[in-house]
């Protein structure tokens, strides 16, 4: 539980290994979100982590974005717009672990670095962030790099194309 939000973890693949550094890795990079960028959210609100492979997230985004493909992480708010401040439920972030290693391994980025950033990521989504054009790109992505610096990670849009491309 981080700042009145309890975070449920559940583990579908055995790729993910230590879940309790997953589990702190996550609940402090949920946590410098809220608090760096101010997000508004009920006492208790429940965060939904599901912890999966490609094989199973190339399902999940060929059902519900029509992509067959892998991806690192894809978010289902519960809630949006002003509902989302007081809403039980904040939605569920689904993480792919094979997709997220080769990412990190082709940008030179600790696996752990890039998992925090794809929480980041992931829960500003469900927060109503977006980057469908490239007006909310740069607001979402400055958001981002802000947080990420809170944890002492790198810009991870400096140089790499591919994280602006993947999600």
């Amino acid at each position: 539980m981080t700042d009145a939000i309890t975070i449920e973890i559940a583990q579908e693949s055995g790729l993910w290994q230590d879940l309790d550094a997953i589990e702190a890795l996550i609940t402090r990079a949920v946590a410098r979100a809220i608090d760096v960028a101010a997000l508004a959210h009920a006492p208790g609100a429940e965060l939904s982590i599901v912890l999966t492979d490609d094989a199973s997230i190339r399902e999940i985004n060929a059902e519900w974005r029509g992509k067959d493909k892998p991806t690192n992480v894809l978010s289902f708010p519960q809630a949006v717009g002003e509902a989302i401040a007081t809403a039980p439920m904040l939605g569920d972030i689904i993480f792919a672990h094979e997709t997220i290693a080769r990412e990190a391994e082709e940008t030179s980025v600790s696996f752990a670095d890039h998992l925090s950033h794809l929480t980041v990521h992931g829960l500003l989504h469900l927060f109503g962030h977006d980057h469908l054009n490239d007006a909310e790109a740069e607001v979402m992505e400055a958001l981002e790099v802000r947080i990420l610096a809170e944890l002492g990670i790198a810009n991870p849009y400096a140089d790499a194309p591919l994280l602006r491309e993947a999600s």
